[in-house]
Formats: C-alpha cells, sequence, structure tokens
C-alpha cells in the first residue's frame, strides 16, 4: 500500500455507481455535513460529477475544495474537503 492509499483509506468513500441515482446527491451531502473542519470524502463516478461540484459551489459557497483525483473516461474519483472557514454563527468571529 502506498502512503497516498493509506492516508486514503482513514476517509469516507462514496462510490455512487452502487447507489440508485436519486440516493447519490443527498448521501454525499449528508456525509459532507457531518464531516469536522479539515476532513475530506472520496467519491468514486462512472462519470463526471460536474454537476455535483456546480451544487456545492451554489448551495455552500467557499465552504468546501474540490479536487479530481482521476478524470475519466471510465471512472472519477474527487476528494471534497470541508474547509475550516471559522464560525458560522451571526457573531462574526472567524
Amino acid at each position: 500500500m502506498t502512503e497516498a492509499t493509506i492516508a486514503e483509506s482513514n476517509k469516507p468513500l462514496i462510490d455512487v455507481r452502487t447507489l440508485a441515482p436519486a440516493e447519490r446527491h443527498p448521501r454525499i451531502f449528508n456525509t459532507l455535513n457531518a464531516l469536522a473542519p479539515g476532513s475530506s470524502l472520496l467519491i468514486t463516478s462512472d462519470h463526471d460529477p460536474r454537476p455535483l461540484h456546480y451544487q456545492l459551489e451554489t448551495k455552500f459557497p467557499d465552504k468546501f475544495a474540490w479536487e479530481y483525483l482521476e478524470q475519466g473516461p471510465a471512472v472519477w474519483r474527487v476528494e471534497i474537503a470541508r474547509l475550516d472557514s471559522g464560525c458560522d454563527c451571526c457573531c462574526g468571529s472567524h
């Protein structure tokens, strides 16, 4: 096992190829919401998950980082990290 494989094995992994289409985004968003700041999630798909990326940027601007680990043609792998963006409350502190 390489160091990258060992590090990735400690992260939640969702292989959307095994899920019904209607279950994919809800499962991903539920997992992302449960992540601690600085943690990340790995996603494996049989297509470019660009619509998911757009949803993240639109609904949660500056809350998540997106990195392609593999870009097709048969498999796409993405790492989504929850950013530590400070306090989300109304006090304005960061």
